[in-house]
């Protein structure tokens, strides 16, 4: 049946690119990769893999001038469906109320650490920390809403989410989860956000409460090199007060060495969280054509039980879309 489905959206998505540019824009976007465990121990086989984790498969419309659609499928692993299941992940309506004012509803995508992922750029390596970790979701359910206050200066956003993500209903609660943000871009070369994200809690007693996920990031992007910081603290995880607060902490460099290598790292301290522990990758970067990138890099997670048992996985990333 999985298959039948994946061959229907994919069948339906071909046609879709014969359609005339002036009616419609198709995009593909697919991650894979080769890896190769090299934290075994003598006597032990080390695991090595091809993984095709991720397609996209999007096609946005513009209506007239002030609306605007878009619909994206993720094809990859599900604990619940085959290892590739296809996801509704974006169908969304976009309205341009004014010269300031833009409201999505639909399936869209979230304002959580969309800012963080951006800056990042290396999505088809790995995930932003809060993605990564689990603290929030990439698209949701709901309506956002994004005020530019002072031209390119100053905007600020809001969501209200089913709170469940992409690949879920909405639970029995029917609780909405929503979040404000707020964007300074100092220069075109620095740019600061701060995020609050509240989930109410569905049950009134003494031991639950409303969780709160409080973000600070900064980006910076220079002319061969890039910086980037995001510091989120998490109160009241899964609406238990409880007096232990989880923080997770992520900080990445790229510096570019020409026109078609970049070097890059990043370290997340995730000893706060439900996963407990730090995680490193560097690598190099290189830019094939337009469309195609492809990365060599170090991968390391190491727990924070065991320091000792520390994970070492060597990556080949490939990134191809058009």
């Amino acid at each position: 049946m999985m298959k039948k489905t994946i061959l229907l959206l994919s069948t339906a998505f071909i046609i879709s690119l014969n359609v005339s540019a002036q009616e419609g824009a198709p995009s593909v976007k697919i991650f894979s990769n080769l890896n190769y465990d090299i934290s075994t121990e003598e006597g032990e086989q080390a695991f090595k893999e091809f993984e095709l984790k991720r397609a996209y498969l999007g096609y946005s419309y513009n209506i007239d001038e002030k609306f605007s659609t878009k619909i994206t499928f993720d094809v990859g692993s599900n604990s619940s469906g085959s290892a590739y299941t296809a996801f509704l992940k974006i169908a969304s309506l976009k309205w341009k109320a004014s010269d300031k004012l833009t409201l999505i509803s639909g399936m869209v995508g979230t304002k959580n650490f969309k800012f963080m992922e951006k800056s990042w750029g290396r999505r088809y390596i790995e995930k932003s920390a809060q993605d990564k970790y689990k603290w929030a979701n990439s698209a949701d359910l709901g309506v956002t809403a994004d005020y530019e206050l002072f031209s390119d200066f100053l905007s600020i956003d809001a969501q209200i989410l089913n709170g469940e993500g992409y690949k879920k209903a909405q639970d029995e609660t029917g609780l909405f989860r929503g979040g404000l943000g707020i964007t300074c871009k100092v220069s075109n070369k620095l740019a600061l956000r701060l995020h609050q994200d509240i989930t109410p809690r569905s049950t009134y007693t003494d031991s639950t409460d409303s969780q709160y996920i409080s973000t600070a990031s900064l980006a910076y992007s220079g002319t061969n090199f890039s910086l980037g910081y995001e510091a989120s603290l998490m109160q009241n995880s899964g609406n238990i007060i409880a007096d232990e607060e989880k923080s997770l902490m992520s900080i990445y460099g790229s510096y570019r060495l020409n026109e078609d290598y970049t070097l890059f790292a990043r370290y997340d301290d995730a000893t706060e969280t439900a996963k407990e522990g730090s995680y490193t990758i560097y690598g190099i970067e290189r830019q094939m054509t337009k469309g195609v990138t492809v990365a060599l890099n170090m991968q390391s997670w190491t727990g924070a039980a065991d320091e000792s048992e520390a994970e070492n996985t060597l990556y080949l990333n490939l990134e191809y879309k058009f």
